[in-house]
């Protein structure tokens, strides 16, 4: 039987754990049942309440499922054995970087850790001028987005730290979009994710290099309504809706949902898919044209930009 919770400690209600892990309400509670974990507490109103130490170990957890983990195999372990196996997991999926840059990289990090969050701005404002947008979103951006989820499943980053990196990094990128000259010469792509996909900076990334290739960008933020992503593209003249999945959008869910925004859509409008979503991965789908990469997006703009041509003749 649950037991009241200590309400002088840090607690999270069932809801907020679901916003801050990515594991659904009804996923919790059967590994409630099924595994003796988590165990919540009950606030004055009898409601589950969860302690930071256990929302710590799920987001552990959550990352390890998403690396292809099963849940019975480990969620008895304990946090530092989940840490140590997240640190496994990990080594093999960080991108393959020089080592002068990997030192640079580590060193970005380190502003963030020491919470020197105005010389981190800095420091990306400036790499971002230097170097040109569309060098710095994959030669900086993209790999310490990876080293920034990898440092937070090892526990090495706290969540406010991860929020201060993304924020800041949102900042840089649209002041540097705001650089780009309009163009009418490109499709015109539409950028939104999907209702509970929460995260949007896989999408302003998108977005700088679709705008690099000169593709006229509309971008509805993050979780937008089926229904209105269409009016949206109706709207707009759209030629593209671009969608944006993270890694939390993994299950069989992820395909269904794009397919029905499929149905929904002209079709002559495409729907083209990005992120690191595992389930856009499972198997080839005429729904939509998968983005493997960042880089990627270029050969695609040119791919559209051929078929375009020849639908016109």
């Amino acid at each position: 039987m649950n037991e009241r919770a200590d309400l002088s400690q840090p607690s999270f209600s069932i809801a907020a754990v679901e916003r801050d892990t990515g594991l659904p309400k009804d996923t919790l509670r059967v590994w409630e049942k099924r595994y003796n974990f988590p165990q919540p507490g009950r606030d004055s109103f009898g409601e589950r309440i969860y302690s930071i130490d256990q929302v710590e170990k799920l987001r552990v957890i959550k990352r390890l499922l998403d690396g292809g983990h099963r849940p019975g195999k480990i969620i008895g372990l304990s946090i530092d054995e989940l840490v140590k196996l997240a640190e496994v997991s990990s080594a093999g999926t960080r991108m393959n970087v020089a080592p002068d840059s990997l030192d640079e990289l580590n060193g970005y990090m380190e502003l963030i850790k020491r919470h020197d969050a105005e010389e981190f701005r800095q420091t990306m404002s400036r790499l971002a001028l230097t170097m040109g947008l569309r060098r710095f979103v994959v030669e900086v951006v993209a790999p310490l987005n990876a080293m920034v989820g990898d440092a937070w499943a090892r526990g090495y980053f706290e969540i406010f730290e991860e929020h201060i990196y993304t924020e800041t990094i949102q900042v840089v990128l649209r002041n540097a979009l705001n650089t780009i000259p309009s163009t009418r010469k490109g499709p015109r792509v539409l950028l939104t994710t999907l209702p509970n996909e929460l995260h949007g900076l896989g999408l302003l990334m998108a977005e700088c290099i679709f705008s690099m290739e000169g593709a006229q960008c509309v971008s509805l933020g993050t979780q937008t309504p089926t229904y209105d992503i269409v009016l949206a593209a109706r709207a707009q003249n759209i030629n593209i809706v671009a969608l944006s999945f993270s890694v939390i959008q993994s299950s069989p869910a992820v395909l269904e949902a794009v397919a029905e925004l499929r149905e929904k859509l002209p079709p002559m409008v495409e729907i083209w898919c990005g992120g690191s979503s595992t389930a856009l991965r499972k198997k080839p789908s005429e729904d939509f044209v998968l983005l493997s990469s960042l880089e990627s997006i270029s050969e695609s703009i040119a791919d559209w930009r051929l078929r375009n041509k020849f639908s016109q003749q």
